[in-house]
């Protein structure tokens, strides 16, 4: 079976949890309830990092504009772990091209990464913990549960990635003035702090 499937459903988890995705993957491998996934990730170091990273972003991820922060340092960390794992999933089987399968990967975790950080950038217009808590939360049982699926039903964990990336690119564009007014008080606030470093 080809595993176009479970790379693309990786791909869009990495771009919104990609320590999650790794330990997930690891843990899955490790326990031989998957043999898709590659040894590297079933690694002991591996999977300490990404547990010890994971428990991070859990943290930084709630906290009002620390969250975008987070997830601005997360540009580039999100789209090539997705890119990564998807490499090594194709490299695993076979079936797919591994250079292929990262660019899958990691276009995939790239869009998924924009929508998650426009969405947060949508939220911190109004900062109050409740709204950053119940989101990322929700975020993080999410990848959990499409990753699960993905072990043992692929094809049906990459339609409902597709559904929920589709509809997370649809939710920024309706919430694009929201998202224009985050970052025009973001710099604003950085402007004010230039200025008062200067007459300070």
């Amino acid at each position: 079976m080809s595993l176009l499937p479970l790379i693309f459903t990786a791909g869009w988890a990495s771009g919104i949890n990609a320590y999650a995705v790794i330990l997930l993957f690891g843990l899955f491998g490790l326990t031989g309830l998957s043999d898709d996934v590659p040894a590297g990730l079933q690694r002991t170091d591996v999977l300490i990092a990404a547990a010890v990273l994971f428990l991070i972003e859990a943290v930084a991820d709630k906290i009002p504009y620390l969250d975008s922060f987070w997830d601005a340092f997360h540009t580039v960390v999100r789209p090539a772990s997705g890119a990564v794992v998807a490499a090594l999933i194709a490299g695993s089987d076979g079936s797919l091209p591994e250079l292929a399968a990262a660019a899958v990967g990691g276009t995939t975790a790239l869009v998924s990464h924009f929508v998650k950080a426009g969405l947060r950038m949508a939220i911190n217009t109004s900062p109050e913990p409740a709204t950053n808590i119940v989101t990322s939360t929700a975020e993080d049982l999410g990848v959990a549960a499409v990753i699960t699926l993905a072990i043992f039903h692929p094809v049906l964990a990459a339609t409902i990635a597709g559904v929920l990336l589709l509809a997370g690119v649809t939710l920024v564009v309706l919430l694009a003035s929201r998202i224009r007014r985050y970052r025009r008080r973001r710099r604003e606030r950085r402007a004010r702090r230039q200025a008062a470093a200067v007459t300070g």
